[in-house]
């Protein structure tokens, strides 16, 4: 799973580095994915290096490799007819508290029960990191079962994604182009973003618990 921006860099990164051989400055980048900042864009690059889309090749400068395709990068769920069960993907982590970058994990996948998913419908599974759902019966550990989309009900419970390539997992209420993003826990506070300042990356489908 790519922010906007990571997918941004990353096309922009493949054309380029296609037709001149070599990898753009930081300058070409900032200009193509509109960011201000070179730290913005060291921050995008090393979040495509450690989700294995690209390799920056040491002691060399201008230089890094393309390893992996978006083509590969779909999120499939399969059925495991022997236990009723499907395995999704998980791709990393996402907070329920304050917000944190999600990091990818493509070979890793969580088994969870049918009745979860739809057939129609693709899914993936989030770590939950925090305790501001806790009300709503989210527990750090958990797993989140997360149907995507890009769009989300009044009242719904959401992964949302933030300008600053960080994820979250509350409740969304939209009013006057204003998302308002609730905790479900009395210590902490209620978050209102411009509609522009977030992509909302799915609804919750289901939380999967593990005991010790």
């Amino acid at each position: 799973m790519l922010t906007k921006k990571q997918k941004e860099l990353f096309e922009y990164l493949s054309q380029y580095i296609e037709k001149n051989s070599i990898s753009p400055s930081f300058e070409e980048m900032k200009s193509a994915v509109n960011l201000k900042s070179k730290s913005g864009i060291h921050r995008l690059i090393t979040s495509l290096e450690q989700r294995g889309f690209i390799k920056r090749l040491k002691h060399k400068a201008r230089a890094m490799e393309i390893t992996r395709s978006l083509k590969n990068n779909i999120n499939i769920y399969e059925k495991n007819s022997e236990n009723n069960s499907v395995s999704l993907p998980l791709l990393g982590m996402i907070a329920a508290g304050n917000p944190i970058e999600a990091i990818e994990n493509p070979d890793e996948f969580i088994s969870v029960p049918s009745n979860l998913v739809s057939a129609n419908n693709q899914y993936f599974g989030l770590k939950v990191n925090g305790l501001s759902m806790i009300e709503k019966g989210i527990f750090d550990g958990d797993i989140a079962i997360i149907k995507k989309t890009n769009t989300s009900l009044n009242g719904k419970i959401a992964a949302v994604l933030t300008s600053d390539n960080e994820i979250t997992l509350k409740t969304v209420y939209l009013k006057n182009n204003k998302i308002h993003l609730i905790p479900a826990n009395k210590n902490y506070k209620e978050k209102v973003l411009n509609i522009n300042e977030v992509q909302i990356q799915g609804t919750l489908s289901g939380i999967i618990r593990k005991y010790n």
